[in-house]
């Protein structure tokens, strides 16, 4: 079944009702843009980064997220009781990551905070106290962190980052722009890297002490960034994008 992305908002009661007999396929300006499919075991929808703006109105626990992870091959994230379905990065994404991943590499060697890529699950719960009162998991592209006597017994860490990395996806946009840039800021990361692959730019929050938006600064190419938390760190815009063909 194919419906308008006007007629899903404006009647989605009754299509997760339809849905149980078939996928409903999401249409925009003519083209196909997500996709609702049924789901018998766990009973809650997962949400594809192509498919912004279309939530379950159920929330799920830790534990349902956990169970769906240990019983698939693919990467999930839980943001605010939303399930993500992780889609695989682009060349030219990992091309950027690793990029700046070399330049973290270089900087922090011999320093008491460690650049680290994903996959690696980030734990945190925004102003709640202790994580079971507002669980999220994430998986940035690149965090720095800072507390390696946070990581326990089991290997896993339990901290939180002092700065992390997201290179935007057309999928991620939305997620990393809003919902992250929240979860961040209210978690206790202290600085937070937009890396935006189209237009060739960085948008860059510092954070307070006391989780509040300190600074934000859009850098472009023929700039340098530099950290807010970390004074010497400064990476050429240039060099990041130079694996990207020109515009």
């Amino acid at each position: 079944m194919r419906v308008s992305s006007t007629d899903l908002q404006n009647a989605f009661g009754k299509y997760l009702t339809l849905v149980e007999k078939e996928d409903i396929i999401v249409v925009k300006n003519g083209k196909a843009v997500a996709k609702l499919s049924r789901y018998t075991e766990p009973d809650f929808f997962v949400v594809h980064e192509e498919a912004r703006g279309y939530r379950s109105t159920r929330k799920i626990s830790y534990e349902e997220y956990m169970e769906l992870v240990n019983s698939s091959d693919q990467r999930y994230e839980l943001i605010d009781g939303e399930v993500y379905l992780l889609a695989s990065p682009s060349f030219q994404h990992q091309l950027v990551v690793n990029e700046i991943a070399w330049h973290f590499k270089n900087y922090f060697r011999g320093k008491s905070c460690l650049p680290l890529t994903a996959p690696l699950d980030i734990r945190l719960h925004g102003f709640a106290t202790k994580f079971e009162e507002d669980p999220n998991v994430v998986q940035p592209d690149i965090v720095v962190i800072c507390d390696r006597e946070k990581v326990n017994e089991d290997g896993k860490y339990e901290g939180i980052p002092t700065l992390i990395v997201e290179v935007l996806s057309p999928s991620t946009k939305g997620k990393d722009m809003t919902a992250k840039l929240n979860l961040y800021m209210k978690s206790g990361v202290l600085e937070y890297w937009i890396v935006d692959l189209d237009d060739r730019q960085i948008l860059q929050y510092a954070f307070s002490q006391d989780r509040e938006p300190e600074s934000v600064k859009t850098v472009r190419t023929g700039e340098t960034i530099q950290s807010f938390v970390f004074k010497d760190l400064e990476i050429p815009l240039d060099d990041i994008f130079r694996g990207l063909a020109g515009k």
